[in-house]
């Protein structure tokens, strides 16, 4: 056990780190273009911030998130996602009080007790962007199309969008109660988990996967045929913004949000590559979640959120590959003790001008030494030994070509400068 992760965690070793350091970069700078700046949370918060923002009947609060109390019995729990600690501190920092609106990004861990599987894990790592102050449909445009720009950056070009509104009080009052009635209509067929949501949450019964609930709601009613003026204006200027960015989109009236402060527009990204799908981002609008969480009145928000595992999962399956960047420069190989001691000052020399550069520490011969610095990819190996060291000399050696020449040692680090 002292020596096995627990279950649903993933070490991310050497061999792949890169790979995450690829797309973090990407995600960080692809918001530096957008203006949204980063915000960093604790890894766990107290529970009621996720009851009240999550939603007590969602599956997340009810199976699956890690809380505990700590010893000053205190309700505790381990974020399972990014936008309630985003909130909270956007309240607790009084953010609102700065010009708005207030642009944010995360990259952090999650944890959701959940069955692992591909893509998914009990610790996961999610990217998010929050943007709050602004209710404008145009702030709704910009979150998709950051979305869409990161995911096209990192090679996934053939990408469905799509998006719906899911109304706000004044419209949903109307729907929730033919919702209602036509549910009630339904009981028979209904699975045990939609009877039980269709009097605490009635909207997330059209989110069923269940074969037989979707086969027998085909004509459920729909929110997006029910919005009210001010909801059918917002939505049909998201289309008109959309559209002058040459982002494709379709109208998906099924997606919903199933809490009461979403409001207006809710969207997904699916990647469809190589035939195969995958939802790799959701987001949307929850204009109610500050006053919720205790903050000022009216003060609005969209945002969006995606999985990391997930997002390297179907950059694999569709064969898309991140270089592995050469991290050494330089690989030092010694003959004798003399010129092991004296590589010392060299090696300190070049790290010191920011080269990358690396020795042997296992006294290995020198064919071995060779033999090493090819399989860390070192881009020249400079060569010291007696005969070097009474000339005040080095071989370096280029690996790519194998082409050697003769440097002086006092000279040796702004030939090297040069070089790379």
């Amino acid at each position: 056990m002292l020596t096995k992760a627990p279950r649903g965690t993933k070490d991310i070793t050497p061999k792949d780190v890169y790979k995450w350091n690829y797309i973090e970069n990407k995600f960080k700078e692809m918001c530096a273009l957008f203006g949204y700046e980063e915000m960093r949370t604790p890894v766990f918060e107290h529970t009621e911030l996720f009851k009240r923002s999550v939603g007590d009947t969602t599956d997340i609060v009810q199976k699956e998130m890690y809380s505990f109390q700590d010893k000053g019995k205190r309700d505790i729990t381990l974020k399972p996602e990014g936008t309630a600690g985003a909130v909270r501190a956007f309240i607790e920092n009084k953010l609102y009080a700065d010009t708005q609106p207030t642009k944010l990004f995360y990259i952090t861990p999650c944890f959701r007790y959940e069955r692992p599987q591909a893509g998914r894990q009990r610790q996961f790592h999610q990217f998010g962007i929050e943007a709050l102050g602004s209710d404008s449909p145009s702030i709704d445009a910009e979150v998709i199309a950051l979305a869409v720009q990161f995911f096209n950056e990192v090679g996934l070009k053939e990408l469905a969008v799509s998006i719906n509104s899911v109304g706000c009080p004044t419209c949903r009052a109307e729907y929730n109660a033919k919702l209602k009635e036509y549910l009630d209509s339904k009981v028979e067929v209904l699975c045990e988990t939609c009877l039980e949501r269709k009097d605490k949450n009635p909207m997330r019964v059209i989110d069923c996967k269940n074969p037989n609930c979707q086969e027998n709601l085909k004509d459920v009613p729909l929110m997006a045929d029910f919005l009210c003026d001010d909801c059918k204006n917002h939505f049909e200027k998201l289309q008109q913004y959309l559209k002058e960015m040459d982002i494709n989109f379709v109208v998906d009236k099924t997606i919903v949000r199933g809490l009461d402060y979403y409001k207006k527009t809710a969207f997904e990204i699916i990647s469809t590559d190589i035939g195969s799908q995958s939802t790799v981002c959701g987001g949307g609008r929850y204009d109610g979640l500050v006053e919720q969480l205790g903050g000022p009145k009216g003060v609005s928000g969209i945002g969006f959120a995606l999985g990391a595992e997930r997002l390297l999962l179907t950059l694999e399956n569709n064969n898309i590959e991140i270089e592995n960047p050469k991290a050494t420069d330089i690989f030092i190989v010694t003959i004798g003790e003399e010129a092991n001691t004296k590589s010392f000052k060299l090696l300190n020399d070049l790290r010191t001008n920011h080269i990358s550069a690396d020795k042997d520490h296992l006294d290995r011969s020198v064919k071995a030494q060779f033999k090493y610095s090819d399989k860390i990819n070192a881009k020249f190996t400079v060569v010291i030994g007696d005969d070097e060291l009474a000339n005040d000399s080095a071989t370096l050696k280029n690996m790519k070509t194998s082409e050697q020449t003769t440097v002086k040692l006092s000279e040796l680090v702004g030939e090297l400068k040069n070089r790379l």
